[in-house]
């Protein structure tokens, strides 16, 4: 009896303890984030987080990372690397507060692309004025058995949104968008209707893209700019594993 007694009281004492320890934490990361808001004037922290290495605190803003101690003495930007396995943990740090969820996307804002049976998925943002898009769309019309969800995303020039809008109130916006993209053909139509370009703008710096193409695949994980065939057939090959 002594000692179930003594037991519970030994796991009480470490669960005050741990939550001491976790309270102690939070207000860390608390006043480290107050700190870097004041020394950072008019960014907006999104958060801050201790990291298992160096001490070091992980401040979030603007879709980037920067580090700092605990006394906000200093401010590191670069990407950390794991001495051991060489692999980039910023890089991977990012990949992971980058996924979306792909069913949240207002998919009806998008121009809808199917090739062959369309069973595999992404969503990508792109300018009609961007060059690696041309690229990316010819890549993509090699393909097979995909459906691309295409967000008119005219961030370049006035030119651009002139462009998506008449791409938009096209009669055949598939068709008006690959001659365009595919065949330097310039839209025609004065893209006078109701459009969702305004819409699409804003869900695009809700999710903080910065440059065309921006790819999502159905996983929700996001590829920033055009990447070769093989290397998009595997990243479907890993997401359709993820979401099956």
């Amino acid at each position: 009896m002594k000692t179930q007694q003594l037991l519970r009281q030994t796991f009480f004492g470490l669960g005050l303890c741990l939550g001491l320890l976790s309270g102690a934490v939070h207000a860390n990361e608390a006043l480290v984030k107050k700190a870097v808001e004041a020394k950072l004037e008019g960014a907006k922290i999104d958060s801050v987080t201790k990291t298992p290495y160096l001490g070091l605190y992980e401040v979030r803003f603007e879709g980037q990372l920067v580090y700092t101690d605990e006394k906000v003495s200093y401010i590191f930007a670069g990407n950390i690397i794991d001495g051991k396995t060489m692999q980039n943990l910023t890089q991977e740090r990012l990949r992971k507060l980058s996924v979306i969820k792909f069913s949240d996307l207002p998919l009806e804002q998008s121009v809808k692309i199917v090739r062959g049976n369309g069973r595999r998925e992404i969503a990508y943002f792109s300018d009609p004025n961007c060059g690696y898009c041309k690229r990316f769309e010819k890549d993509l019309a090699s393909m097979t058995d995909i459906t691309v969800y295409t967000f008119l995303y005219p961030i370049l020039s006035p030119d651009s949104v002139a462009k998506a809008k008449a791409v938009w109130c096209s009669s055949d916006r598939v068709k008006t968008w690959n001659d365009m993209m595919l065949n330097g053909i310039t839209p025609a139509g004065n893209g006078t209707c109701d459009t969702p370009i305004e819409k699409t703008l804003a869900l695009g710096q809700k999710l903080n893209v910065t440059g065309t193409p921006t790819i999502f695949l159905k996983s929700g994980e996001r590829i920033p700019g055009a990447i070769p065939v093989a290397q998009l057939e595997k990243a479907l090959s890993q997401a359709d594993a993820k979401t099956q």
